[in-house]
């Protein structure tokens, strides 16, 4: 587990939540899903009062995890902007008494004596999560956790642009707008953002992290099966308002 290698005792509330914010964010989208299939394909606009109150409230709750996480993600960006180089230390095994943890390519292995010189060879390493000091890593490494976070950080902005999408078609459509430029446009711009999601993929592969290819296909198609019922309501819209 990650956790054991970058969280401690001393670790602030909002550290674990920020240690938590892949458990926390699918939690949200999950339940956001739930409540968009419900909505697309269930619900009509002539819900009780108190219901769409319930529904809108725990929506909001789930817009705080995602704020959260979108947090989470550029605190972390920011952090991997100013690692601390480690003076006076030119060989990973020198870092062994420190208790410290060796990480590349998100695999964490706590240095000791039998492992430390198979790990790098590099002569310059660098802290990642000053003020703990715990976590290590080389230029490689670095460079390639640089690149893991901006991915994690692009991902969620794109996931909440197409939240943003899905949330003001259904909108329009409440408001029996079925058609126009404004319609057009932001059914386009998913096209965009989709793609982007597929890059993700894409570099998920690229790196070995298959598991994280795996969960983003998943939640695609969640998602396209939103955008199916979707259309089916944007038709039977359409075809109301033209009879």
């Amino acid at each position: 587990m990650i956790d054991g290698h970058t969280l401690n005792s001393s670790s602030s509330i909002l550290a674990w939540t920020r240690a938590c914010a892949v458990t926390i964010d699918e939690s949200a989208w999950m339940i956001l899903l739930i409540l968009f299939e419900l909505e697309t394909r269930f619900i009509n606009n002539s819900m009780p009062p108190i219901k769409a109150l319930m529904m809108r409230a725990v929506r909001i709750g789930c817009y705080v995890s995602l704020a959260h996480t979108l947090y989470a993600y550029a605190v972390y960006v920011e952090e991997l902007s100013r690692p601390q180089l480690i003076e006076g230390v030119s060989d990973l095994c020198e870092l062994v008494d420190d208790g410290a943890s060796y990480t590349y390519n998100l695999i964490y292995t706590t240095l000791s004596t039998e492992n430390c010189a198979e790990l790098s060879g590099a002569e310059d390493f660098f802290y990642i999560d000053p003020p703990t000091f715990s976590i290590v890593q080389d230029a490689s490494g670095l460079a390639i956790e640089r690149e893991l976070a901006w991915i994690d950080l692009a991902e969620a902005i794109t996931w909440l642009l197409i939240l943003f999408t899905i949330e003001l078609v259904v909108l329009l459509q409440d408001h029996k707008v079925v058609d126009g430029i404004l319609f057009r446009t932001i059914n386009g711009s998913k096209f965009i953002l989709y793609s982007l999601l597929w890059c993700a993929i894409g570099y998920w592969i690229f790196r070995g992290h298959y598991m994280f290819a795996w969960d983003e296909l998943v939640w695609i198609v969640g998602f396209i099966v939103i955008e199916v019922n979707m259309v089916d309501r944007h038709k039977n819209m359409f075809s109301t308002r033209t009879t």
